[in-house]
C-alpha cells in the first residue's frame, strides 16, 4: 500500500491558488471503543449513501516473519477463505456475492486485512462471516496443498517474471539489512517449496486473536448501530496472548550498498533509497513531514522537480519518481527511481548523478515559500479528495491503527503538513540524504550482462 502523501501527488493543480484552510473540512463523526475481549472498534460515519465498508485488520505481515518461515502471512490470507466451522471452502464468498457485497483481503509488511463493501441494512452478514472464521478457522490440510502452488505461481507470475518487481525485491531485501522489513511479503521460494500447514496453524493460533486486530466500519452506520453488532458477534470471542513484538529499527548508518542487477528490461533504471524514520520511530514529527513534503517536492505530478528539470529540462531522463512510506511499523526507505534518456544516450551515471544534483539543491537551497505552498495546496487538495471513498478513509484508519498510530493522524495531517517550513525541508534533506544511509540498485537488461 502507498504512503498518504504519495496517494496525494500530482492531484488538483487547481489547488494553488485556493487559501489552504477552505480545503479543511470538519472531519466526519468518528468514535472508538474496544471490546472486552480487546478487539478495538473505529466507525466512521458517512451517510451520503446506504452502503458500509467493513474492514478487520490483524496486526500481522511480513516483518514479523523470520529467516525459513518467510510468507505465513500472505498464505494464511489466502487460507482464509478456505473454510471454518460454518462454511465450506468459499462458501463465504458466495453468501457475500449473493448478497451483491464486494470483498478483497491483502497482505503488507505490518498488516494483514479483509474487506466486505455491503449494503448498510446487510453489516450484519458481513460481522458474522468474518467473526466466524477469526474464531473457528479450519485450514484443511488438501487445501493447503492445491494453495499453496497457487501462491507459488503468484510469486512467479508477479515477483520472478516482472523485472521491475524481481529488481525492488532485491534491492529491499539490501536496504534494509537489520530490520523484518527485507522480507518479501510473498515469502522467499524457497520457503515456500518447503511450507507446511502445521505452521500456518500456528501462525494463526498466535496472532489471529481479537485483542491483535481493529475492526474498521466507515459509512452510513452510527456507533451504536456497530457496537451492538460487533458485540454480538465479535464478543464472545475469548482474547488469547500474542508473542512479544518489537518496533523494526534500522542502523542509523549502514554504510553505502550497492546492487547491480541483470533482468528481462529493455531500460537500464537506477534506484536510490536512504534509510530515513518513520512517523513511529522519528523523534520529531517534523521530521517526517518534511520528507513527505520533499516526495511531493520532486514528484508531485507535471511541475514537480524530477519531471521538470530532468526529464522536460535537461532531458537527461525518460522517466522519474521518488516515493515515502511515513506510516509504517519501524523504520522507513525513501526512494527515488530513474531510467536514462537513451534517444539522448545518457547513462546511467548521468541519471543517478542528475537525481544527487536534486538532493544536493535541496541540501544547499530551502525552496521558495511559492513552491513549497504550490506543493503543499495540491497535496492537502489530494487529501480532501480521498475523502469522497468510504474505502478511502477505513483503509488509511486501519494502516494507522495496525501499525501504532492513532487514527485521529488522518485528522490531524492537513494542520501538521501546513506547519513544514523551507528550513525544515532543508534540514531534513542535510539529514538524511547522505552516503552512509544509502543503497543504490543499478538494474540492467540481460543482453548486456558481461
Amino acid at each position: 500500500m502507498n504512503a498518504l502523501a504519495r496517494r496525494a501527488a500530482g492531484l488538483f493543480f487547481c489547488a494553488v491558488c485556493t487559501p489552504l484552510t477552505t480545503w479543511a473540512a470538519a472531519p466526519q463523526p468518528t468514535h472508538d471503543f474496544t471490546l472486552d475481549n480487546g478487539l478495538k472498534v473505529v466507525v466512521r460515519e458517512d451517510h451520503r449513501a446506504p452502503v458500509v465498508v467493513s474492514q478487520l485488520w490483524y496486526k500481522v505481515g511480513s516483518s514479523y516473519e523470520t529467516p525459513g518461515q518467510t510468507g505465513l502471512s500472505h498464505a494464511l490470507e489466502h487460507m482464509m477463505f478456505k473454510g471454518s466451522a460454518k462454511l465450506g471452502p468459499g462458501e463465504a464468498s458466495r453468501v457475500l456475492r449473493d448478497i451483491g457485497a464486494e470483498e478483497n483481503a491483502f497482505t503488507s509488511d505490518d498488516y494483514t486485512a479483509y474487506y466486505q463493501v455491503v449494503a448498510r441494512d446487510r453489516l450484519n452478514v458481513a460481522f458474522e462471516l468474518e467473526a466466524d472464521r477469526m474464531a473457528s478457522l479450519r485450514l484443511p490440510a488438501e487445501e493447503f496443498t492445491r494453495e499453496i502452488e497457487v501462491i507459488k505461481e503468484e510469486r512467479r507470475l508477479r515477483t520472478e517474471d516482472q523485472p521491475s518487481a524481481k529488481a525492488y525485491e532485491r534491492f529491499k531485501a539490501m536496504a534494509f539489512p537489520a530490520s523484518g522489513y527485507h522480507t518479501p511479503t510473498i515469502g522467499w521460494m524457497a520457503d515456500l517449496e518447503r511450507m507446511k500447514v502445521e505452521e500456518l496453524r500456528h501462525w494463526y493460533q498466535a496472532w489471529y486473536v481479537p485483542n491483535n486486530a481493529t475492526l474498521v466500519v466507515v459509512g452510513d452506520v452510527t456507533e451504536d448501530e456497530v457496537k451492538t453488532l460487533a458485540q454480538r458477534y465479535f464478543g464472545p470471542i475469548p482474547r488469547r496472548d500474542t508473542p512479544p513484538v518489537k518496533t523494526p529499527r534500522e542502523m542509523d548508518a549502514p554504510g553505502e550498498r550497492l546492487i547491480t542487477l541483470h533482468v528481462q528490461t529493455e531500460l537500464p533504471s537506477v534506484m536510490l533509497g536512504f534509510n530515513v524514520p518513520s512517523l513511529n520511530t522519528a523523534k520529531d514529527p517534523r521530521t517526517v513531514n518534511a520528507l513527505l513534503m520533499i516526495d511531493a517536492l520532486l514528484d508531485g505530478g507535471y511541475s514537480a522537480r524530477l519531471s521538470s528539470r530532468l526529464e522536460r529540462g535537461e532531458e537527461l531522463v525518460s522517466g522519474a519518481s521518488a516515493g515515502y512510506d511515513a506510516y509504517s511499523r519501524g523504520d522507513s526507505l525513501f526512494t527515488l527511481l530513474a531510467i536514462p534518456n537513451a534517444q539522448k544516450h545518457k547513462t546511467l551515471a548521468d541519471a543517478e548523478a542528475g537525481l544527487w544534483r536534486q538532493l544536493e539543491d535541496l541540501k544547499n537551497n530551502p525552496p521558495s515559500a511559492s513552491e513549497l505552498q504550490r506543493v503543499r495546496a495540491q497535496v492537502i487538495a489530494g487529501l480532501v479528495y480521498e475523502q469522497d471513498s468510504i474505502t478511502s478513509q477505513a483503509s488509511t484508519i486501519g494502516q494507522l491503527e495496525s501499525v501504532g498510530l492513532p487514527w485521529k493522524v488522518m485528522d490531524q495531517q492537513l494542520d501538521a503538513l501546513q506547519s513544514v517550513t523551507p528550513a525544515d525541508i532543508q534540514q531534513a534533506a542535510r539529514t538524511y540524504f547522505n552516503r552512509d544511509r544509502l543503497s543504490v540498485a543499478h538494474v540492467l537488461p540481460e543482453e548486456k550482462a558481461q
